[in-house]
């Protein structure tokens, strides 16, 4: 009885890895994901690569395993290459890993660069169209009302005269 009191205990928590907190009763694979800049694939690599069991609930991690994790994914090193979410970095050259709110403006950083060249994606993204070369005769109308299609008349309509 008392295991079942502190399992449920443990499945409350809210455990904060990277500065994103994550729910105590989620996984620890898919429980990753959550976290900005961890995908599905580099979560694998973070729970093969560390040794921990990926079924296990995030709730039951101890505080090691969590400074593992950080430091696992703030260490660009341990990281395959093919998982790196930022290969040949414009400014320095060199391969890195960015998550959470470096990831958000490092992004918005690279926006404004390409607004500033003017170049074909930067001009894109100032007009808010895509930059990838999908149509745009049905989709992203951003002025447009959505749903209006054909109107029915109205029964008994407005313009009679009652007698």
């Amino acid at each position: 009885m008392e295991q079942k009191i502190q399992n449920s205990n443990d499945e409350e928590r809210i455990i904060r890895i990277l500065s994103k907190d994550i729910e105590g009763k989620m996984k620890i694979y898919p429980g990753l994901t959550k976290i900005k800049g961890i995908s599905w694939s580099l979560s694998n690599a973070i729970c093969n690569i560390l040794g921990i069991d990926k079924k296990r609930k995030i709730s039951s991690l101890a505080e090691e395993e969590i400074t593992k994790i950080t430091n696992f994914v703030k260490d660009n090193k341990k990281i395959p290459l093919n998982l790196l979410n930022r290969r040949k970095d414009f400014e320095s050259g060199e391969d890195k890993h960015l998550v959470g709110s470096d990831l958000e403006l490092q992004k918005e950083f690279d926006i404004k660069r390409l607004k500033k060249i003017k170049s074909y994606r930067g001009l894109r993204h100032l007009i808010g169209l895509p930059m990838r070369g999908q149509r745009t005769k049905s989709n992203f109308r951003k002025n447009r009302r959505k749903g209006s299609g054909i109107k029915k008349k109205q029964k008994g309509g407005t313009n009679e005269k009652k007698a």
